[in-house]
């Protein structure tokens, strides 16, 4: 029997939210509804999409579903775990799910119709490690810098004392590891879906990504700063103080330097081997003339400079 992968049916992440999965389905049925679809394949299309909707929305389901799904892959021969016994019994009756013979064996074998016109789920004597979970976490970059200790609240699905598998929310202690960079993951063993049979739970993997920040951007391990200077400052070179994320720095700048100028301070990106380094852009601000002397400066300033900035442009 043809394993089914419902969450690629519908092209959506495992980690996809109801109203994720939910838009997936409807984008999907007005592209391939056989009335008014002029695909080839429209109505096998519809039919599975609509099988994966009817599990992936219903939360009990999709549970059950997950436990599983993430150790086969769509199209390899599938065959439950030994002896099933355990039967979860679901609320929805078979209305909702209209005609049960229009689904796959797949569907059937899974979710096969009770006598009492609902649906259920067997399992039992059979062993599985418990489904991995994906979220992602969002922190701050200064936490990326020093590393963290965040508490987090997430959807997980847990078993019960009877075997029923739900979904509740659970508080975990996720430690931030200094030079983590976004995108990568952090693993929390044990903390995903709960096994079969005695086996082990899944673990958890948290992808992360950072919060916004006024100044910095982050490449890597490398960071991004734009710097605001002066024209004085960047026309006879000075030093000038920088922050970074490991606190404030000198920094000289080159006399002679335009807006755009890119300099670089060593290692004062995040943390690793080697550390990342810090990028500095030079925005050269002109301030408001503030007052006559300041005004009979830069006329003076322009007379005795007779540069045409423009002259590239052939202005």
């Amino acid at each position: 029997m043809e394993f089914k992968d419902y969450y690629k049916i519908l092209g959506v992440d495992r980690a996809a939210s109801k109203d994720d999965i939910k838009r997936a389905y409807r984008r999907l049925a007005r592209k391939y509804h056989p009335d008014v679809s002029k695909e080839a394949d429209a109505e096998a299309r519809f039919k599975e999409m609509k099988e994966a909707y009817e599990v992936l929305k219903d939360p009990e389901k999709r549970s059950a579903y997950d436990q599983f799904g993430a150790n086969w892959k769509a199209g390899q021969d599938f065959q439950p775990p030994p002896n099933w016994r355990r039967e979860y019994s679901f609320s929805d009756g078979a209305q909702s799910f209209g005609d049960a013979g229009q689904f796959s064996d797949f569907f059937e074998t899974l979710f096969g119709q009770s006598r009492g016109g609902g649906f259920s789920f067997r399992t039992g004597g059979g062993r599985m490690k418990g489904e991995d979970v994906n979220a992602t976490i969002s922190i701050p970059i200064e936490d990326a810098h020093r590393g963290a200790s965040r508490t987090i609240s997430l959807d997980v699905p847990e078993a019960d004392a009877s075997g029923a598998v739900r979904r509740r929310q659970k508080m975990l202690n996720v430690k931030i590891p200094a030079g983590v960079t976004a995108g990568k993951r952090i693993r929390l063993e044990k903390q995903g879906g709960p096994g079969y049979g005695g086996s082990p739970a899944g673990d958890l993997y948290l992808a992360v990504e950072f919060e916004p920040h006024p100044f910095y951007r982050a490449d890597g391990r490398d960071i991004h700063l734009e710097l605001p200077v002066t024209p004085w400052e960047a026309a006879l070179g000075r030093k000038v103080v920088v922050p970074t994320l490991g606190g404030p720095v000198d920094l000289q700048i080159p006399a002679g330097s335009s807006s755009g100028k890119i300099l670089r301070l060593k290692g004062r990106g995040l943390p690793g081997k080697p550390a990342g380094d810090q990028y500095v852009e030079l925005k050269v601000v002109v301030t408001p003339v503030g007052g006559e002397k300041i005004q009979e400066l830069y006329e003076a300033l322009e007379r005795e400079h007779d540069v045409n900035p423009r002259a590239k442009l052939g202005v």
